[in-house]
């Protein structure tokens, strides 16, 4: 009798791993927006063309029903190509940066734990192609690169796994994964539960102003991102540091194309 006892508990042990999410924290390295109450409100600055804004409406509108976080569309006030953000915001930017194997890059801007300033790009290298000129790609896209400007990594790297249902994974198909998932809106919660006693967001939409933090806007190759410190399941950098001093940093999260870039654009 115990040993059936022994052998029921060891398989319903194996189903609950069985049905566990594909990642059980998907935050990265606990980088946040500092801020005094929940919810609060992040301002996307929209630089991107008529062909991008449905798409960020609905990245706004899906991570808004969190419940502790809300987007807001604003004005853009990116300087340049490589979309510098002034402080206290996020700034998302298109443009044709070039058949370099990425379809989107997030850049956030970290004092200490807090993200302070942040920047989303889609490559329209790739995006006025047939292959990825689809809803689904550009929901993708721009749901995960937003996803990581508020403190969360991917819940999977590997292109070949089954979608997991959110735009927070690797996928071929984007069919399923064009917005987040109830684990998305978990981990914003985990991310979140605690408040600040500063915050550093933006109180208001100003004139862009010199960035408190410093440092360069990353450009649209590994070479200016820094360290790769985590890789995609094929082996190729996913996520890049950078320090920049007196506890000051980059992190750069990247979405390549399923097709496998040329082999300088994998590790450095």
């Amino acid at each position: 009798m115990s040993r059936l006892i022994v052998v029921v508990v060891v398989v319903l042990a194996l189903s609950a791993v069985a049905v566990a999410p594909a990642s059980a924290n998907h935050s990265w390295n606990g980088y946040h927006w500092a801020r005094t109450s929940n919810p609060f409100t992040l301002r996307l600055g929209d630089n991107v063309s008529s062909a991008w804004d449905s798409y960020l409406n609905t990245t706004s509108s899906d991570w808004s029903k969190s419940t502790v976080l809300d987007t807001t569309k604003v004005a853009g006030q990116a300087w340049g190509r490589r979309c510098r953000p002034p402080a206290g915001r996020v700034e998302v930017c298109n443009d044709t940066y070039g058949n370099n194997g990425w379809l989107g890059v997030a850049t956030i801007w970290v004092s200490g734990k807090h993200i302070t300033q942040g920047s989303v790009r889609v490559n329209d290298t790739y995006f006025n192609t047939a292959t990825y000129n689809t809803q689904a790609w550009r929901n993708l896209v721009m749901c995960q690169e937003v996803g990581h400007t508020l403190g969360l990594d991917h819940q999977d790297e590997n292109f070949d796994n089954k979608n997991l249902g959110t735009c927070m994974d690797y996928t071929r198909d984007p069919s399923t994964n064009q917005h987040p998932n109830q684990h998305d809106y978990d981990e914003l919660v985990e991310i979140y539960t605690h408040l600040d006693s500063t915050t550093t967001l933006s109180a208001a939409v100003a004139s862009p102003a010199p960035s408190p933090i410093g440092g360069p806007a990353p450009g649209e190759s590994p070479a200016t991102w820094g360290r790769a410190v985590a890789f995609t399941a094929d082996g190729r950098g996913r996520v890049y540091h950078l320090d920049i001093g007196a506890g000051r940093s980059l992190t750069t999260f990247v979405l390549w194309a399923p097709s496998k870039p040329s082999a300088s654009l994998e590790r450095h």
